[in-house]
């Protein structure tokens, strides 16, 4: 390496954080926390959180730091794990960044609070974020696309799905969670089969729902931590 070597490329850490609804509302729509950028580039256009790594930062600090400092909100207590990385020329006009994307799925996110960096936090809808291509700024539609994937595999292959149900739940509360994530509608009798006889991902609780209607069996999360077998995707 000779002596005119110069670093040609900043670092910086973006946050795909997807949460259901509303806080304390019905888990029916996937939703993603924005920021509204205060400066340019990208003025005015929402994006999601991130920010360039500090000199003495590691990734993972970075993003624990970006979050709070842009949405108030403490990614320390979060399950953060990485998505992928970005590093296509081109992809902010201030110049080469590299940026290592974060995932967090989170059952109740609590209401977001704009930092000095930025104009606004929002809590948006995912399926109006990916089908409006010009709303968000840079490449984060595709960072978060990508995190939206991630997360639908996630619920093939582990219980999350059972996160962002309350300590006791039925088999159709379940189900309204994998519909919502995945986009799909799900039949209801071969979801209650599969639920039901994977090893490990409920357990009955002997207690039913009362009241508004037919009495409906309650569970609660089991013991697995991976699914066998997985709950595909339907076609």
């Amino acid at each position: 390496m000779g002596s005119g070597f110069r670093l040609n490329a900043a670092v910086a850490v973006e946050l795909v954080v997807l949460t259901l609804g509303a806080r304390r509302s019905t888990n029916d729509t996937l939703c993603a926390l924005l920021v509204q950028r205060l400066y340019a580039p990208n003025r005015g256009r929402w994006a999601l959180p991130g920010g360039f790594v500090q000199q003495e930062e590691s990734l993972s600090q970075a993003a624990v730091r970006v979050l709070r400092e842009e949405t108030g909100i403490r990614g320390d207590r979060l399950h953060l794990e990485q998505l992928a990385t970005y590093g296509e020329p081109g992809r902010d006009p201030r110049g080469r960044v590299i940026s290592t994307a974060y995932l967090a799925l989170v059952p109740n996110l609590p209401a977001p609070t704009a930092g000095p960096d930025a104009a606004a936090a929002a809590i948006w809808s995912v399926e109006q974020l990916l089908t409006d291509r010009g709303r968000v700024a840079f490449d984060h539609r595709r960072i978060l696309a990508d995190g939206v994937e991630r997360a639908r595999a996630k619920l093939e292959y582990t219980p999350l799905a059972t996160a962002f149900c309350a300590s006791e739940f039925t088999v159709a509360e379940l189900r309204r969670v994998y519909e919502v994530v995945w986009g799909t509608s799900i039949d209801p009798r071969n979801f209650h089969r599969k639920v039901t006889s994977t090893p490990g991902f409920v357990e009955a609780t002997g207690r039913t729902t009362v009241g508004g209607g037919r009495p409906a069996q309650l569970y609660r999360a089991g013991p697995a931590r991976v699914l066998h077998p997985p709950m595909l995707r339907p076609n």
